[in-house]
């Protein structure tokens, strides 16, 4: 990339006049630069180390003492923010084409083996970049733009909404779906059928842009996730209790995944635990419980008898202190 390029695209200030003129490519770990890259210092530290290993140039936002006249030195207000400008100039110069999909469907096609030019991204931005500025000619990204800034992406697509080919669902539980897609028998997938709808739509996009693919065996994703626990909130193996937390983070995602719990599992007592920030956007019912901690969450989930106890706006790691937590629910004086 050209000096003049990176300047206008950074709405950046060259401090001073050096020999250089272009860059091979754009790095921010110092120990991975090379001779000819272009540096970005979100660590200052990092700097004369970068220049050691061949560096043309240094993009930096903090004041810097400048150690190399012959090599660029270029001043912006936010790094992260030249980081990303830079990245949609090499995804427009790559004719990368995005699609924003929502956190279920971006899990699902993480387990997914798909052609290398086909990139799910679930990374922080500078996992991201190294991804994104090596990417082939004309690859196709999935992103989340809650879990992923939108401000990157360039010819960004709305997911197809039909497809020609349905999933057939064989056999269900509540936490497992055995089903039928493309003539191909997938039995006791860890899939919920609540996941089903966000698969065909995922699988539509593959039949869309004639996407190779592959279903694995899936596995539980981090949203309506089951955990069979003893009376002590102690983990058990899946499907070898009578007490299940499920757990979901996404406050959008809640409402309809309760909806699906309470018609699904008629014959079970289910209760509800909502956090109080959460509480006005759900329905009221007899069923649900607002917390503020996780100690609330453990003694309502001691007091109340239960089989399904659906717990919004956690997720499985509070099991790591249920132990000690019931001991104190518990202690008699």
């Amino acid at each position: 990339m050209r000096l003049e390029n990176v300047l206008a695209l950074t709405n950046a200030k060259l401090i001073n006049n050096p020999f250089v003129k272009s860059f091979e490519n754009i790095i921010f770990e110092a120990k991975l630069v090379k001779r000819g890259d272009l540096f970005l210092a979100f660590d200052e530290n990092e700097i004369e180390s970068a220049i050691f290993n061949g560096a043309y140039g240094i993009i930096f936002s903090k004041p810097v003492q400048m150690s190399d006249s012959e090599i660029a030195w270029i001043q912006v207000q936010s790094i992260e923010d030249a980081l990303k400008r830079l990245l949609r100039f090499r995804l427009i110069e790559k004719e990368v084409t995005s699609y924003a999909c929502n956190e279920i469907i971006l899990k699902l096609a993480l387990q997914v083996i798909t052609e290398p030019n086909f990139i799910v991204l679930n990374s922080d931005l500078r996992t991201l970049s190294k991804i994104l500025w090596n990417c082939e000619q004309k690859s196709t990204l999935l992103y989340c733009p809650t879990l992923c800034s939108s401000d990157i992406f360039t010819d960004i697509q709305q997911m197809p909404t039909n497809s020609l080919r349905k999933i057939s669902i064989v056999e269900q539980t509540l936490f497992e779906t055995s089903f039928i897609y493309d003539d191909i028998f997938y039995e006791r997938q860890l899939l919920s059928p609540f996941f089903i709808p966000y698969l065909e739509e995922l699988l539509a996009l593959f039949q869309t842009l004639q996407v190779n693919y592959r279903l694995r065996k899936f596995t539980q994703i981090d949203h309506f996730q089951a955990v069979f626990t003893n009376k002590n909130f102690e983990i058990k193996e899946f499907g070898t209790s009578d007490k299940v937390l499920i757990f979901e983070q996404n406050a959008d995602l809640a409402t309809s995944e309760i909806i699906f719990l309470q018609e699904n599992a008629t014959w079970a007592k289910i209760i509800c635990l909502i956090p109080n920030s959460m509480y006005e956007a759900f329905e009221k019912s007899s069923n649900i419980y607002t917390y503020t901690n996780e100690k609330d969450i453990f003694r309502i989930l001691d007091q109340k008898k239960f089989h399904f106890a659906f717990i919004a706006g956690a997720d499985k790691s509070i099991l790591s202190h249920a132990h000690v937590a019931h001991k104190q629910l518990t202690l008699d004086f």
